[in-house]
């Protein structure tokens, strides 16, 4: 049970406990308790394959919310496009989905990317305070690097 990835997890939880991060914390208890159950062979691939697929869809939610509440109307989305920050936040909003979709061509061709990437996002979301929703965006940002350099060579 206490193996290396047990190990690691801790190391993990204690980084969250340090930088006081509740989601990092959580996600790594998680983990714990369905590798200390034995519940890790099916579980973790399970999770791997649609974690990021339900990620997505509670982000979505979360989104999505406020016009549901009627916070947000129709008024409220052809006012917003009358300020020149409204065209940034939609266009930065195409460019983060074309992001996150070489991501997940990047993450599924090069599983071994992966450790880099939880790596930045661990020391973003501990140091930096950010929100862990890097891997999936800073894979296709690397995706994006990736062919430039190709188109170059």
């Amino acid at each position: 049970m206490f193996n290396e990835s047990f190990i690691f997890l801790l190391i993990i939880l204690s980084i969250g406990f340090i930088a006081k991060n509740n989601s990092l914390m959580i996600a790594v208890a998680v983990l714990l308790v369905l590798k200390i159950a034995g519940l890790e062979t099916k579980s973790f691939s399970f999770l791997q394959s649609k974690g990021i697929n339900w990620g997505v869809t509670i982000i979505t939610i979360a989104v999505l919310a406020p016009i549901a509440a009627g916070e947000i109307g129709f008024r409220d989305l052809t006012a917003s496009f009358k300020s020149p920050y409204a065209w940034i936040a939609l266009i930065s909003g195409i460019i983060v989905a074309l992001l996150a979709k070489g991501g997940v061509s990047l993450l599924s061709e090069n599983p071994q990317i992966t450790t880099a990437l939880v790596l930045g996002t661990i020391l973003s979301v501990t140091l930096f305070k950010g929100v862990a929703v890097g891997p999936l965006i800073g894979a296709g940002i690397a995706y994006s690097f990736m062919k430039m350099i190709e188109f170059f060579r």
